[in-house]
């Protein structure tokens, strides 16, 4: 099993800064891929952005060029850096982590509680 703990989320006014760290701990072999989802009331969750474990990123369009998002590999943990935020950004994130459990095993998708983001305009 992989638990996930989201820290950092908050309230802050358009075109302030946020940034959102997650942890994983539990019984695994290695993290793959780690990443963030954000669900706005209303809307179905979607990806932000995520990272594998060669260090290549993806983002969405709508934060390219403000958010970046990191890793520590060797803790097992992943940041979103949240520059220029906009009202839209407006949701609750959630961390989202591949995990391999045993050398034969495949890769397994865990996903921590989520905190919420609020952007004020």
């Amino acid at each position: 099993q992989v638990q996930l703990v989201e820290s950092g989320g908050g309230q802050v006014q358009a075109g302030g800064s946020l940034r959102l760290s997650c942890a994983a701990s539990g019984t695994f072999l290695r993290i793959n891929d780690m990443g963030w989802y954000r669900q706005a009331p209303g809307k179905q969750r979607e990806l932000v952005a995520f990272i594998i474990s060669d260090d290549s990123t993806h983002y969405d369009e709508s934060v390219k060029g403000r958010f970046t998002i990191s890793r520590d590999g060797a803790k097992n943990t992943v940041r979103l850096q949240m520059n220029s935020l906009k009202p839209e950004d407006t949701a609750v994130y959630y961390c989202n982590a591949g995990a391999i459990i045993t050398a034969t095993s495949r890769r397994y998708a865990y996903w921590g509680r989520g905190t919420q983001v609020t952007v004020s305009s």
